[in-house]
């Protein structure tokens, strides 16, 4: 059985360095944030658009990339991306003006969809007893690049000195990509020699498989433009975007919304008519469940993360070193914490650690509502920690059930579960702008508890595995019975 793995370990590493170096270009512009306002004479709010731009496209484009890998496949999805994404990050570093800033930022945003393309590579060259733990390897120390961007490109700047140090700094991630690109091209494939790669037909819609199930593909949708929609209004209710644009977004997202609803309803109606095969059916409502998930876990981990260095600042008067290295254990934990999530969840039943980890995670986020400067310091510091950990083990224990639930739609899968992330840190960081910390702690922990309750509703994959195993043992046996027969035969 190992046999038809080999070399997976390298796919793993190559795929796991290819979304680093994604993240890390993503990434790139917030430790020179300060230096860019200064040397371009940006405001506070111009620079404030460029961080949430940033953001912005890789919640749609999470989906269109996961229905491109899903066509075309990984190796070349990725390869593209990453060569493609180095023009606007170049672009990025020598612009000059704020419209290059802008328009590079904002297609940056797509670089941040490359997490959905890895999670089928990796779907497809690892059994399924060991998909938990690979795939939180592959997107804990992947997410990582985020961190080693801020630690090593104000360095590289300093090296390369001048007033354009941040520029060759932020050229030299574009430059990495771009070498990476033909790198990963090179030494990659879709699937093991010994497997086929399953692809879809084209990059349509997805078929739901059952009336109830078209239902909640289409309610699925509303989320993504529901979260573009929430960043508009974060942006129009701090002055940042005009009032007039924000409401022909508003009615420009309306519009995106209605046409893809029906069209995913037109092309599933005519599919429902059809007979459909036994192996082609699939649970949308499982989808449903991981999106909301994932929307709480990583969703809230992200929220955190941008809030986390100023609430400790304020809270417990430390000085902006301090703050920053606490907020950073969330970054730290992650290498761990993720794949440790995915290897409990192949060790002892995927639906059973995802349900604990979200009940414990709800409990831990209520605890952090209390937080007050009474509190000792370290204390509150294993808090954030202990909830840190949990979170991202969450978030590995929902990736290491979505290759189960339909192989040859994984990408499509991992792009709307990946993007419900995206769109719960923008959610949640919309709630902020209007409430107090504490609230705020409490609102994604009643996220949380509430996908624990829901986790009741979807079916744990184990048992899947353990059928797709015995199906497997019987095309086994009967190929050595039709090659003893051969043999025979020819005696």
């Amino acid at each position: 059985m190992q046999e038809d793995y080999k070399g997976n370990k390298q796919i793993l590493f190559l795929s796991t360095l290819a979304f680093f170096v994604s993240v890390m270009v993503w990434f790139n512009m917030a430790p020179f944030n300060s230096t860019i306002m200064e040397q371009l004479g940006l405001t506070k709010d111009e620079m404030g658009v460029l961080m949430l731009v940033n953001l912005a496209l890789a919640i749609p484009g999470r989906i269109f990339m996961g229905q491109l890998v899903d066509r075309f496949g990984p190796k070349n999805v990725f390869s593209v991306l990453l060569i493609v994404m180095s023009i606007p990050c170049f672009i990025f570093a020598l612009g000059n003006s704020y419209w290059q800033l802008l328009i590079s930022r904002l297609l940056l945003g797509f670089i941040g969809a490359s997490f959905v393309v890895g999670i089928r590579m990796i779907s497809e060259w690892f059994p399924q007893e060991k998909s938990g733990l690979v795939q939180g390897v592959y997107a804990g120390w992947g997410n990582f690049g985020s961190a080693s961007a801020a630690f090593s490109l104000p360095v590289l700047a300093l090296i390369f000195g001048g007033d354009n140090g941040w520029r060759l700094a932020i050229a030299s991630t574009g430059a990495i990509a771009f070498i990476y690109g033909f790198v990963y091209y090179k030494f990659v494939e879709d699937a093991p020699p010994t497997r086929e790669f399953k692809r879809t037909k084209s990059t349509k819609v997805m078929k739901a498989t059952s009336f109830p199930d078209l239902l909640i593909l289409i309610a699925t949708s509303f989320p993504i433009y529901g979260g573009m929609a929430v960043l508009v209004w974060s942006l129009q209710r701090t002055d940042l975007l005009p009032l007039g644009w924000a409401l022909g977004l508003y009615i420009l997202l309306g519009i995106f919304y209605l046409h893809r609803s029906t069209k995913i309803w037109l092309e599933n109606r005519a599919y429902l008519k059809t007979n459909i095969p036994n192996e082609e059916k699939y649970s949308m409502k499982q989808v449903g469940v991981l999106s909301l998930a994932y929307f709480s876990t990583f969703g809230g981990e992200l929220a955190v993360i941008s809030m986390l260095p100023m609430f400790f600042q304020e809270t417990f008067t430390l000085g902006a070193i301090g703050a920053g290295m606490i907020a950073s254990s969330f970054a730290f934990t992650n290498l761990a914490a993720r794949p440790a999530g995915g290897w409990l969840s192949d060790k002892f039943g995927r639906k059973k650690m995802l349900t604990g980890l979200l009940f414990v995670l709800s409990i831990l986020y209520f605890s952090m509502s209390f937080l007050s400067a009474q509190w000792p310091i370290i204390l509150a510091v294993m808090l954030t920690m202990s909830c840190s950990m949990v979170g991202q083990a969450a978030s590995g224990s929902v990736f290491s059930m979505v290759p189960f639930i339909k192989k040859k739609n994984t990408g499509q899968i991992a792009g709307i579960v990946g993007a419900y992330g995206n769109i719960g840190s923008v959610c949640f960081l919309a709630v902020l702008n209007l409430v107090y910390p504490a609230v705020f702690f409490s609102v994604i922990a009643l996220g949380a508890f509430l996908c624990f309750i829901s986790t009741c509703l979807i079916k744990d994959p184990s048992l899947q595995e353990e059928w797709d195993k015995d199906k497997e043992s019987i095309k086994r046996l009967q190929k050595k019975v039709r090659y003893s027969s051969d043999v025979k035969q020819n005696i």
